[in-house]
């Protein structure tokens, strides 16, 4: 039987040995891994270094012969990561979750890859199952980098077909994946609340990612609300203390300001990307929320839910009320329950940060970080309940 899920779904066991040969071929992927590893001197001797990088990957990707070991391997160079590009990593959460149960984790996005890395990092250090990644097919502009993206257990969301018809098909078939994956493979899920990352700080849920989720639902037995209760959805909220692509969303946010229009670049996503990676993010804090259950009669009410938990759940930094009150006078009023992780960066070091950037990018620089304050007064003062 043919397998409907073949073009998007993560890579199985039995091709992971495949699939790795192939990379090691590919010249393309070892001119790239060449570049990053061994820098100006890929470019002066480029079949040297594309030999080199072979053997190298070959001995980094050797004994490694299914998904788990591939992990495995991914989670050692995640921990290295955290310990030169962080201040640390908080968790909070986690322990309201039942450890037996797949849950469709549903997060704000700032940063392409490292949202669901460091999820999935929360998840594998306290013994739990990891997650399958929803990315979209725009970042898979080169067949290496989709074969890396799917031996990481993420699946396609194709956000590239043409017209109505192909793309409700596309939106059908990954409803129907995660579907799958929930409830008969007992295999959680990380998906963004939004297309596209929050480059502004503002963390909102787009109703059409639950409706796109309501499409597996046989509306003949089952209700809307229902079927979110059976999906498990658990709003994340990730803080970073600080943002490694700032000063490219600031810049990105001046120009569509001024010129009403943003082209993005052949290569913009992977450098964000190498960024993310690479940038010094300061303190970073998961939050996971409280599965939503089936008291939602709409997806707008279930986006709205999404909302509530990650922007009370989301953890404040030093760095977003310096922002804040940047913007809005020292004196701003700012009760001081809000702020909940100490930082390692200074009031001096961040501003130097700020101030390093063009005078007309610095507002939109500061909006990055103040937005998740003004995000916290507008829900403590909206009258819903915090979590």
């Amino acid at each position: 039987m043919a397998d409907p899920f073949a073009e998007i779904r993560p890579y199985n066991d039995d091709e992971v040995a495949g699939v790795l040969v192939r990379l090691l071929g590919d010249s393309e992927f070892l001119d790239a891994m060449a570049s990053y590893r061994l820098g100006k001197l890929a470019a002066l001797a480029p079949r040297l270094t594309r030999q080199l990088a072979r053997v190298l990957i070959g001995r980094e990707v050797r004994g490694i012969s299914d998904v788990r070991s591939m992990q495995n391997r991914i989670e050692r160079y995640m921990r290295q990561m955290i310990e030169s590009t962080t201040g640390g990593l908080s968790v909070s959460g986690l322990e309201g979750l039942d450890p037996g149960r797949p849950y469709l984790f549903m997060s704000n996005h700032r940063d392409i890859t490292m949202d669901p890395a460091f999820t999935n990092y929360a998840l594998h250090t306290r013994g739990r199952d990891t997650v399958r990644i929803a990315i979209g097919d725009n970042l898979l502009t080169k067949a290496w980098v989709s074969d890396l993206m799917r031996l990481n257990k993420s699946f396609i969301v194709k956000r590239s077909v043409s017209g109505p018809r192909e793309l409700l098909a596309a939106s059908k078939t990954l409803s129907l994946y995660i579907q799958q994956s929930l409830l008969q493979d007992g295999a959680p899920i990380w998906i963004a609340q939004r297309e596209g990352r929050a480059k502004d700080g503002v963390d909102r849920t787009e109703p059409v990612i639950i409706k796109m989720l309501s499409m597996s639902r046989d509306k003949r037995s089952q209700g809307f609300g229902e079927h979110i209760g059976s999906l498990g959805i658990v709003p994340v909220a990730i803080s970073y203390e600080l943002d490694p692509c700032d000063a490219l969303k600031a810049s990105e946010l001046h120009r569509l300001a001024m010129e009403g229009h943003y082209e993005k670049g052949a290569e913009e996503d992977v450098v964000s990307i190498a960024q993310g990676i690479a940038g010094d993010k300061g303190r970073v804090h998961v939050s996971f929320g409280t599965p939503l259950s089936s008291d939602f009669d709409s997806p707008e009410a279930v986006a709205a839910e999404v909302d509530r938990q990650v922007i009370s759940d989301f953890c404040l930094h030093p760095t977003n009320l310096w922002a804040y009150q940047r913007q809005h006078g020292d004196a701003a009023a700012v009760p001081d329950n809000l702020h909940c992780e100490d930082g390692v960066t200074s009031e001096a070091q961040f501003f130097a940060r700020i101030d390093a950037l063009p005078e007309t990018h610095r507002p939109y620089a500061l909006g990055i970080y103040a937005n998740a304050v003004s995000s916290k007064l507008a829900l403590a003062t909206s009258g819903l309940r915090p979590c």
